[in-house]
């Protein structure tokens, strides 16, 4: 974790942003909680546990910074709340997710089953593409056997 930090802090730096206390602990949980897609009140509350002088505001921005550098993405699956998810290191795109439609569960994709498409896209319609969103909702595995 310590290597991945090293490496967000310089991505902060070199567009001109402080690695304060209180991003790093927003970094930090992020981290620690790479596969919760963590809401903004989330990372906050778990952020107050190591960071208590922090603010929400402060977390809101720090997630909203680290979103316009693509170190963390944006998401929402639809039940009106945002959500913050680790971009994948090295990743050129974002990944995709399964949601189920009766637990909420997310699963994540992390192959990138779109390139063929993104070929296509851009040259049939001369576009050029610098990132996509994909998600799946249905029944995930635990619910389907719950059922039959």
């Amino acid at each position: 974790m310590e290597t991945r930090l090293d490496r967000i802090k310089k991505q902060l730096h070199s567009a001109n942003f402080k690695l304060t206390p209180q991003r790093e602990a927003t970094v930090r949980i992020l981290l620690e909680k790479e596969d919760s897609h963590l809401s903004a009140e989330d990372v906050f509350m778990l952020v107050k546990e190591i960071a208590p002088d922090t603010g929400l505001a402060t977390v809101y921005r720090t997630l909203e910074i680290l979103s316009e550098l693509k170190i963390v993405d944006k998401i929402n699956f639809g039940d009106g709340v945002s959500r913050y998810d680790l971009r994948i290191e090295g990743a050129t795109h974002f990944h995709h997710h399964l949601v189920c439609y009766e637990c909420g569960s997310v699963e994540e994709i992390r192959e990138d089953l779109l390139e063929k498409v993104e070929g296509y896209v851009e040259n049939t319609y001369d576009f050029k593409i610098k990132d996509h969103r994909l998600t799946f909702h249905g029944i995930c595995k635990n619910c389907q056997n719950k059922d039959s």
